[in-house]
């Protein structure tokens, strides 16, 4: 029986999840395999890698860098999010990730990404985060703000699109039992976009368009899903119990830390019952 952890995205809401999965590594939980989607894939490789703190040291010292994620950048270079900055000059130098430790764990790892001319998801298996760097890049490059990745002869972009949260996916891959860690709040139902931009960007990918269209209620079939595996005890969820009070380019460190604080409180709130439905012994 295979154990797998699923994390949602949504931006800078992510700084909860950073906050959930650092008191996971406090508390040696374990996990077969990883399916992180968007912000939830960025997150996540750090956890797979042992590196608590790591997440919210780098966001709280380069949030406010113009090269990390600022309009000036998208002015310049046609990304929100720094490019170079954000994926290659932090993991590799400023705030180095641990690129062996992540190659040697036996965690699997995937990050979601939405492949733009077929509108599908794609679930990329990631083994070497700094060869494979791009398929993380196109996994949280959010639509609009950021440039189609071409990796690998795909055309990727922000796995959210497709798949927000790709549990049944995980399920298909044989994980039999999931952890998902949601970034909105209990009760949340997804509304129907405004698609008149994506009608106009995305003209020359169609089948996007239908999946930024179809977005939400592909969004809400996959809380419905969840709530009843979570019945069935074949998922385990922790998500805030109210609206992350957090913008999608937020840049006010106070919020972010009381952010990342709410996903380790909820984490530790929950960590018991974790333990017994994973049957772990209490540390």
């Amino acid at each position: 029986m295979k154990t797998g952890l699923v994390l949602e995205g949504g931006a800078m809401r992510g700084i909860y999840t950073a906050g959930v999965l650092d008191v996971f590594l406090e508390q040696g939980i374990h996990f077969d395999g990883v399916n992180g989607v968007s912000a939830g894939a960025l997150h996540g490789c750090s956890f797979v890698s042992g590196q608590k703190g790591r997440s919210l040291r780098y966001f709280k010292k380069y949030r406010n860098d113009k090269h990390f994620m600022s309009w000036w950048s998208f002015l310049h270079t046609g990304e929100v999010v720094g490019r170079q900055f954000c994926y290659h000059d932090i993991p590799e130098r400023l705030d180095p990730f641990d690129y062996e430790a992540f190659i040697k764990s036996d965690t699997e790892f995937y990050a979601t990404c939405t492949n733009v001319e077929t509108g599908k998801a794609e679930y990329i298996k990631i083994t070497d985060m700094m060869t494979q760097i791009d398929a993380m890049r196109a996994s949280a490059s959010m639509p609009y703000v950021s440039k189609i990745v071409n990796y690998k002869g795909m055309k990727l972009l922000d796995g959210g699109c497709a798949d927000s949260i790709p549990v049944e996916a995980f399920k298909r891959m044989g994980y039999d039992r999931i952890v998902v860690v949601l970034t909105r709040e209990t009760g949340f139902v997804k509304k129907p976009e405004n698609t008149k931009m994506a009608e106009i960007r995305y003209h020359k990918y169609p089948e996007f368009v239908h999946t930024l269209q179809n977005r939400h209620n592909v969004y809400n079939h996959s809380l419905d899903v969840i709530k009843e595996l979570e019945r069935k005890g074949e998922v385990f969820v922790i998500q805030p119990d109210k609206k992350l009070d957090i913008s999608r380019m937020e840049n006010n460190l106070e919020v972010i830390q009381q952010v990342y604080d709410m996903g380790e409180k909820d984490a530790h709130i929950r960590m018991k019952a974790l333990k017994d439905w994973m049957n772990l012994p209490e540390v």
